[in-house]
């Protein structure tokens, strides 16, 4: 990590110090990068730092210099936050691909380890991604700041890429899920009544529909389909939406505030068979607090961004924690919480290469194969939208 600060530090500043300039076809070129060595002691170009030798390799560094302006975001911010004086933040432990993460101490930037077939992925889909994204300004798509490597003298070269942390937000989260639209293992195996906002929940674990004002429910599926047109065109599926959710006044468990409708109030199609509870919240900007702030002072929403919603779980009068169907009669009841939304769609670098169609082939022999995750990204897009209209509805 201290070689990757040392390289951004050195790359960002050099960068800026040019003028800038209209992109041209070849700043998109995978064979624009460059490569830097630094030894211990400096050199003519580059700084001394305290860890051994190493060769750092910048990819096409003009296109991401163009993406931090359409984000808005300076070099000089992301220069601190990732290069100051405060360590970055590893995160427990490696996700599921054998990737690490890093997170800076003002949490506005995540650094993830990567493949060397996620770069080629990424450098490859990155002029559309970057029209894309620049046509769609409330693209809901990761937002991505830089791609580099670094190989110490004798060592393995190790890729990072560097993204915009969706749950830098001034509310704690309370929830968090990752959700796919499909159920074969879709289930976290630390759900439970223990259940905080540090662990990451899956399709089957999520028990409420979010209910959204007709206009930000209209703009949010709008956006989304955009978006999964995108990386279907670009034959990307195994993607996510993640979603964090800050409850305004009760956590799910508390029996103090809770508005009780009828059944008949809550979709039909619930999204799984689980519930559980939260700690209670640390210390934070409340929505109150949020809207006391003179106009002028409160933060800027986009889509994505603190969207408020109703949260909606159906419960039983017994005392089982398993979830109702809309049949269940008049023991039914449903539970309702104002909430904040953050979410975004994320793990976008995996097309269906040779290695997703075997395991698509291999699982479907042991599960229904529209169950699987691994599927064509057409059908992929296709349910996955299909999932999200169940899970976001709007109000009325």
């Amino acid at each position: 990590m201290l070689n990757l600060q040392v390289g951004i530090r050195h790359a960002v500043g050099k960068l800026a110090a040019k003028p800038m300039r209209a992109l041209q076809r070849a700043d998109f070129d995978p064979a624009e990068k460059f490569s830097t060595r630094f030894p211990p002691a400096g050199s003519k170009l580059t700084p001394p730092h305290q860890s051994s030798e190493f060769r750092w390799k910048d990819y096409c560094p003009m296109v991401f210099r163009h993406m931090m302006e359409l984000f808005a975001v300076s070099p000089a911010d992301y220069m601190l936050a990732i290069c100051g004086d405060d360590a970055l933040r590893g995160l427990s432990s490696p996700g599921k691909s054998g990737s690490f993460f890093y997170l800076t101490q003002d949490e506005r930037f995540m650094i993830k380890t990567v493949k060397k077939s996620e770069v080629k992925l990424l450098i490859r889909m990155l002029p559309s991604y970057y029209k894309h994204v620049r046509r769609y300004k409330s693209s809901l798509i990761t937002r991505f700041y830089g791609v580099h490597s670094v190989k110490p003298n004798g060592g393995q070269k190790v890729r990072f890429i560097v993204m915009g942390n969706l749950f830098c937000a001034e509310h704690r989260i309370h929830r968090r899920y990752d959700l796919k639209g499909s159920s074969y293992g879709r289930k976290s195996d630390k759900y439970g009544e223990d259940t905080d906002g540090e662990t990451t929940l899956k399709d089957l674990d999520l028990n409420f529909v979010f209910r959204m004002k007709q206009s930000r429910h209209k703009q949010f599926h709008e956006q989304l389909r955009r978006d999964c047109a995108f990386l279907e065109s670009e034959g990307i599926m195994d993607y996510s939406l993640l979603v964090g959710v800050h409850f305004r006044d009760d956590i799910p468990g508390s029996k103090v505030g809770l508005s009780t409708l009828t059944t008949s109030d809550l979709s039909a199609n619930m999204a799984s068979t689980c519930q559980g509870s939260v700690s209670m919240p640390k210390p934070c900007l409340s929505a109150k607090d949020l809207e006391k702030m003179p106009y002028n002072r409160k933060p800027l929403a986009r889509l994505g961004t603190r969207l408020p919603a109703r949260a909606e779980r159906r419960m039983s009068s017994s005392k089982t924690n398993s979830f109702i169907s809309s049949s269940g009669g008049s023991e039914n009841r449903v539970e309702a919480y104002d909430v904040l939304l953050y979410f975004g769609v994320i793990d976008i670098l995996r097309d269906y290469d040779i290695s997703k169609k075997l395991e698509h082939a291999y699982k479907s022999l042991q599960a229904d194969p529209g169950s699987i995750s691994a599927v064509d990204p057409r059908l992929y897009s296709q349910r996955f939208r299909d999932f999200m209209s169940r899970v976001f509805v709007k109000e009325g």
